[in-house]
């Protein structure tokens, strides 16, 4: 019963932090000191709470109710599919994501479920942890369908930005030049986006430009899940993916195919950091630049061999072939928040994935829809979801 209760108080703290994160993004609500007002930060947070409107309140929720119902499919997909295996399981723990508004957050950092018994086969890795991502994907695809038939008028952002009213229809030619650095958000794109967007969509002027999507509570709910879902689909180590990976083509396969997904990974996340002009304008700063990342890039790869050569020819052949693709594709970049992650997997959660008691192959009906799975992956993945200039 206690546990049953922690599990309800974080649901419930995550659903309060990401509707007043959706009030953020959606209605433009922040908690603020107005200049002249001696108030202490305990008073601004009353005032603001005081001060919602229902109309903000409704944006917010807009955003935090879709969000959080993909979240909440996707944790039960796993939930329930390891109780139809007799598997010991918790309730998903929710993970509230909110500093008061004094910097910008999502609401969660997602949700997990701990399982406690020893899972036997590659049937039953690959069930649970496909399940999940099939279960939010399918709600996802309802939330991005809704949010893309059903777009404001194109004014609808002067709610939002009043100042932008003056600069006209062409707004976004004037309003992002003299932004200070690091306050130029932009959030990006994946192909199922794109795909929206040319056919969903009857009037182009709807759409909006990727630094106000954020805006649009249905779109930023639809791409975040996107977002979490490509994430947990990657196919390395003990992720939902790379149990999907381990099911298909079992333990040996995935032993070369998880750290070569890696490696790809890691790439795709530092393109763009560095290129050859940067050697031409500040030498000696960019050669210390690099010292570190090669060395970041090392403590990553370190665990993937024991040859520490290896690992030493792995980092000098990623960098390498990142300062290349630069040189030829000069406007590619990367998301470093994918090196973070990076971190995380090479160092904490293991790109290995463990062995299983039965190691039967799957059935013809299974691959497929694991195939299916890696396609949703590649649909949703946004190689930089979010960029900051």
């Amino acid at each position: 019963m206690k546990k049953g209760l922690l599990h309800l108080f974080l649901f419930l703290l995550t659903f309060t932090a990401t509707t007043f994160a959706g009030m953020e993004w959606t209605a433009g609500r922040f908690i603020t000191i107005p200049e002249g007002e001696d108030w202490t930060f305990l008073e601004a947070v009353w005032r603001y709470l005081t001060d919602i409107e229902k109309s903000d309140l409704i944006k917010g929720l807009t955003y935090s109710i879709p969000f959080l119902t993909i979240l909440t499919f996707h944790e039960f997909g796993h939930y329930f599919t390891a109780k139809y295996y007799k598997l010991k399981v918790t309730l998903p723990f929710y993970i509230p994501f909110w500093f008061l508004g004094l910097m910008p957050a999502i609401g969660t950092m997602g949700a997990f479920i701990r399982i406690k018994s020893m899972i036997r086969s590659r049937k039953e890795f690959f069930d649970v942890g496909i399940a999940g991502p099939l279960a939010g994907f399918i709600v996802a695809l309802f939330v991005i369908f809704y949010g893309f038939t059903h777009l404001p008028e194109p004014d609808y952002i002067y709610e939002i930005h009043p100042e932008y009213k003056e600069l006209g229809a062409n707004y976004e030619e004037e309003a992002y030049k003299d932004l200070p650095e690091g306050a130029n958000l932009q959030m990006g794109t994946n192909l199922l986006y794109e795909f929206c967007k040319a056919y969903l969509v009857d009037d182009p002027a709807r759409i909006p430009n990727p630094h106000e999507i954020m805006h649009y509570p249905w779109l930023l709910a639809g791409f975040l899940a996107c977002f979490f879902t490509a994430l947990n689909l990657i196919p390395i180590g003990q992720l939902d993916g790379g149990h999907i990976l381990y099911g298909l083509i079992g333990s040996k396969k995935h032993r070369i195919a998880s750290p070569a997904f890696f490696v790809l990974f890691i790439f795709i996340g530092g393109l763009g950091i560095f290129s050859i002009q940067d050697f031409v304008e500040n030498f000696d700063y960019n050669m210390q630049m690099v010292a570190f990342y090669l060395l970041f890039l090392f403590f990553v790869f370190d665990k993937l061999s024991k040859n520490k050569l290896h690992i030493v020819l792995i980092v000098f052949g990623v960098f390498s072939l990142q300062l290349l693709v630069k040189y030829i594709f000069p406007e590619v970049i990367g998301f470093s928040g994918w090196l973070v992650f990076g971190l995380l997997l090479g160092r904490v959660l293991g790109v290995y994935h463990p062995e299983t008691y039965e190691r039967k192959p799957l059935d013809t009906k299974r691959k497929v829809i694991g195939w299916i799975s890696l396609i949703i992956f590649v649909i949703s993945f946004s190689p930089a979801p979010f960029i900051i200039t």
